[in-house]
């Protein structure tokens, strides 16, 4: 039964709990796109990985939750508040040029961020669109795979 899942609809405030991060080639890129999204971003929640959080804050002063940098578990702990519903959408200016050593967890949190439905940009014109939509000021319903309810009927094939 592939692909037939069961979804609950999972609410995001008006206020976004947006995750924010660079790899290193990227990380002047990201704060000049908040510097210049400093007052959309002000009326939301901001979240982001060790060094780029920690620039974030400093140079453009908008308060954010750091977590680790990415290759020490950072990247980690976002999917991991992407998972529990505590980050509900996320800015990734991540370097397609260059490899990264925590490629592996790169890739981890965009498969989580796409399984639980959030908003992800990835570059500078995705983030543009996304922060100039009229559902950033808006209640908005994501549609999420119901875990437990996928169980159940898994568990009920292997019954009968």
């Amino acid at each position: 039964m592939k692909g037939n899942y069961n979804f609950k609809r999972v609410k995001m405030e008006c206020n976004k709990h947006i995750a924010l991060i660079a790899h290193d080639n990227k990380k002047e890129a990201l704060l000049e796109w908040v510097m210049e999204n400093k007052d959309k971003l002000s009326k939301h929640f901001l979240y982001g990985t060790g060094t780029t959080a920690t620039l974030i804050s400093e140079k453009v002063g908008l308060p954010v939750r750091a977590f680790k940098s990415g290759p020490l578990g950072g990247d980690q702990q976002i999917g991991a508040r992407i998972a529990e519903g505590k980050i509900d959408f996320m800015i990734f200016f991540w370097d397609p040029l260059e490899a990264q050593p925590h490629d592996p967890d790169v890739k981890a949190l965009l498969r989580i961020g796409v399984l639980y439905d959030i908003p992800i940009a990835t570059n500078y014109s995705t983030a543009d669109f996304l922060l100039a939509s009229p559902l950033m000021e808006k209640e908005y319903y994501r549609k999420v795979i119901d875990a437990d309810s996928n169980l159940k009927v898994r568990k009920d094939q292997f019954i009968r």
